[in-house]
């Protein structure tokens, strides 16, 4: 059964969302861990304690947050499992509709990406 990341991208510091989508995330991902659709995922901290480590031209540095810069972050991700590419799409299409619906001053993307069950073989 084909699983998928599924990431909600948005501003840094757009606020709270307000509690009819925390009360509509809870029922929605509440079915799909009951049906096995939702596997794991949760919402993820701004930037302020973030670390990145940046690989440039054979060397590693260290960058922590905030990130000035950064104007749209992750902030929320989930992994998930459907019988088809097909159904994924439809229900994150369900999941983007939640945030519309609940949350329409805030903008976000719902990005849903599959996930490779093998490595890929590296090429020569």
């Amino acid at each position: 059964m084909p699983r998928f990341m599924g990431f909600v991208r948005m501003e840094e510091g757009v606020g709270t969302p307000p509690q009819s989508l925390f009360d509509a995330m809870d029922a929605y991902i509440g079915e799909r861990a009951a049906n096995g659709t939702f596997l794991d995922g949760g919402g993820l901290y701004g930037t302020e304690d973030a670390v990145n480590f940046i690989v440039r031209d054979g060397t590693v540095s260290r960058v922590d947050g905030p990130y000035a810069e950064a104007k749209e972050v992750v902030g929320g991700w989930s992994l998930l499992q459907y019988d088809s590419l097909e159904d994924a799409v439809a229900d994150q299409q369900a999941f983007a509709d939640l945030h519309a619906q609940h949350w329409p001053e805030a903008s976000i993307v719902a990005t849903l990406r599959q996930v490779q069950d093998e490595p890929p073989v590296p090429e020569g």
